[in-house]
């Protein structure tokens, strides 16, 4: 029996990469998994595959988290699959590195709407369907949010958004025993961060040898750390922003 047997789990933007990751890991600790997805339809269902053969529960769930018609959707496909919701993980996210003097005004709009917007409309959804006896809402935030990496303006910004929304949410929402905690993933090795080219090549070098550990994250790094956070093994922790980064600050 895993340590998540019998619990319900959403996690958004999870056709790749971290979010892959983590439905996978949560599946695997015995929750049934919502996984969602915005436009990649065939790494949903390659998730769901990977999940079904292990003898996991899970479905694909297609929504994109900045619109409340497709946030309410999402939930409403979940429940009627599994009939509960114990576990949302706001992890859907984009990005795109440019100097301050390129970024324009729907860049920025993109970035919040999906990065900010998204989780605070995904938690609003939430709270109306979790259990009396407690919930676990699981934020994935970066060390970009408090970090000074040039050309990361917006998405920097969005991740400090995503920080801070954590501490306020945990403080409002500790009295109906929902904890609100975030993970912050240093460079981890993703889909999305390999399409960067040459800036990740770059960027990953600096970041070794900033790392005390001495390698860059993989989505497993991330994943095996929302499993605690939405395990009651985490019970008492909630407001935390909890770096996995293998040190790098």
């Amino acid at each position: 029996m895993g340590e998540l047997t019998g619990k319900v789990a959403i996690v958004t933007g999870a056709s790749k990469g971290i979010g892959a990751g983590i439905a996978k890991h949560l599946a695997a600790a015995g929750a049934s998994v919502a996984v969602n997805y915005a436009s990649s339809r065939e790494g949903a269902d390659k998730v769901v595959a990977e999940i079904t053969a292990k003898g996991g529960k899970a479905i694909a769930v297609h929504g994109d988290v900045a619109k409340k018609a497709d946030v309410k959707k999402i939930f409403e496909t979940t429940l009627a699959s599994f009939g509960r919701l114990d576990i949302l993980v706001n992890n859907a996210g984009v990005f795109k590195f440019d100097p301050v003097e390129a970024v324009t005004e729907d860049e920025f709009h993109r970035e919040f709407d999906i990065n900010v917007l998204g989780m605070i409309l995904a938690i609003q959804e939430a709270v109306k369907h979790f259990p009396a006896e407690g919930a676990s809402v699981i934020n994935i935030t970066s060390v970009a949010g408090r970090s000074a990496i040039p050309g990361s303006v917006v998405y920097s910004a969005t991740k400090a958004a995503i920080d801070s929304l954590t501490r306020v949410l945990a403080a409002e929402l500790g009295p109906k025993k929902i904890r609100v905690n975030a993970i912050a993933p240093g460079v981890t090795i993703t889909e999305g961060y390999e399409a960067m080219g040459d800036i990740a090549k770059n960027f990953e070098a600096y970041a070794l040898a900033q790392t005390p550990l001495g390698r860059v994250g993989q989505p497993d790094d991330i994943a095996k750390v929302a499993v605690f956070l939405a395990s009651d093994q985490s019970a008492w922790i909630t407001g935390d922003v909890i770096t996995a980064s293998g040190g790098l600050r």
